[in-house]
């Protein structure tokens, strides 16, 4: 698709891109044990060249060209690691005032920063709070859950420091959200982990991520793999706790997570409606009346959200940072033009084009597309590759939750475009609220 025939902004096309800025690359100060992206700096070869820093030059660099390359009415800037705070107060102070410089008149500039929490103080809060930052927070629960994964690099737990940057975001009223890494343990406790976040770190937006990586991960890219090397779909060696299994130990299994996003939305759905965002389920509400998902691992095409490390080299995705997936440079090519570009454009589309049979015959199709392609590692049952490893899970999710998305939707007067309980079935004699789910 032409960029021309999309939206107008300013009385011309309309363009907007994301890309997840690594200054810092896979550099951290703690060491999670399920971290994807630790192992960069090997398969990068940090070492050999691949500076840990976006140096000044670049940084200006990198922030003239993401700002050129847009034409919306705000542009949205993410920060993210390894972790960012280790660069220090006065880079972001650098980044702020190189926005300042290049901000067109009229067009609002905003920051996300992802963050461990444990460098966080007073200082660094009031810096981000007056800068409007919007900052995500990784925290996977109470402490025996966080602390089983979460350690620093002596193998302590984490959790103290993270909870002393949840009482310094609300003492500053800094806008956050909670990233919830669900992995073999936060997923068989759905409920202490949703609760936690709601009562005591009273989080006003949570993001759930289920925790998947294929033993061969730290070298191997995704649609990589060879067909005849993926199990069919309910395969033992499938589970994470199988002597024989293909993802790692900590992974949460297909039926987890879909036990774990049914148990959490049925609390949410009874108690917190309105009150509390969960990513995952306010998606999920906008999908059933008919809209596009606004998430990338569930919507129709990907693509959107590209990745760019230390020395300016631009990746498909976040979850692609391979050498088969490098897109160009910043020093070389413009990002616009890498965000465009048709092998980009191949990457998004082929989100779709590639569901397996199993996929397009599925109830749900319009719900997740398939999910994240870096997922799909799996054969369906009837042997063919390319299926999502957490497809059980997801369609388990699906089918409890349509009745109640169907129901909330009737019920604040919006229509249901998808599911089993779609205006489109209704038959006139039935009530306007058919279907009410147990609560």
């Amino acid at each position: 698709m032409l960029i021309t025939q999309g939206p107008q902004f300013n009385g011309k096309a309309s363009k907007r891109m994301h890309v997840m800025a690594k200054p810092i690359g896979a550099a951290c100060n703690i060491d999670c044990t399920y971290c994807y992206y630790l192992s960069k700096q090997d398969l990068l070869e940090y070492k050999q060249g691949c500076s840990p820093k976006l140096d000044e030059q670049a940084l200006e660099t990198y922030i003239r060209q993401y700002i050129e390359g847009q034409n919306t009415p705000e542009i949205i800037f993410s920060w993210q690691g390894g972790e960012p705070t280790m660069l220090g107060l006065d880079y972001f102070r650098k980044i702020v005032e190189l926005q300042r410089k290049y901000q067109p008149p009229g067009i609002v500039i905003a920051n996300d920063l992802q963050t461990n929490g444990t460098l966080l103080n007073d200082e660094w809060c009031e810096f981000l709070a007056a800068n409007n930052f919007l900052v995500g927070l990784s925290i996977d629960g109470p402490e025996m859950l966080h602390n089983a994964y979460r350690t620093n690099r002596a193998g302590r737990g984490t959790f103290r420091q993270v909870m002393a940057a949840v009482e310094l975001l609300h003492k500053h009223k800094l806008k956050f959200a909670t990233l919830t890494c669900v992995n073999n343990l936060t997923s068989k406790n759905p409920l202490e982990v949703y609760r936690f976040l709601r009562d005591e770190v009273r989080s006003p937006q949570m993001q759930f991520i289920p925790i998947v990586e294929q033993k061969t991960f730290r070298t191997t890219a995704p649609q990589t793999w060879q067909p005849q090397e993926q199990l069919r779909q309910g395969d033992n060696r499938l589970k994470p706790w199988h002597k024989k299994s293909v993802v790692e130990p900590w992974c949460v299994s297909d039926e987890g997570w879909g036990d774990f996003l049914i148990a959490v939305f049925d609390e949410w759905v009874k108690h917190d409606l309105g009150k509390v965002f969960v990513q995952y389920f306010e998606a999920s509400v906008e999908t059933w009346m008919g809209r596009k998902n606004p998430l990338c691992t569930l919507g129709e095409m990907c693509g959107k959200g590209l990745a760019m490390e230390p020395n300016g080299d631009v990746f498909t995705c976040d979850h692609y940072v391979y050498p088969e997936y490098k897109i160009g440079n910043i020093h070389h090519q413009k990002l616009d033009e890498m965000a465009y570009s048709e092998q980009q454009q191949a990457f998004g589309f082929a989100k779709s084009r590639t569901l397996t049979s199993q996929c397009q015959q599925c109830d749900y199709q319009f719900a997740c597309f398939g999910e994240c392609p870096k997922n799909r590692f799996i054969r369906t049952k009837d042997g063919e590759p390319g299926l999502n490893y957490l497809c059980a899970g997801w369609k388990k999710f699906f089918s409890h939750a349509d009745k109640s998305l169907a129901y909330i939707l009737r019920a604040t007067g919006h229509p249901v475009a998808h599911g089993k309980y779609r205006d489109e079935l209704l038959k006139p004699s039935m009530n306007r609220f058919p279907y009410p789910p147990q609560f």
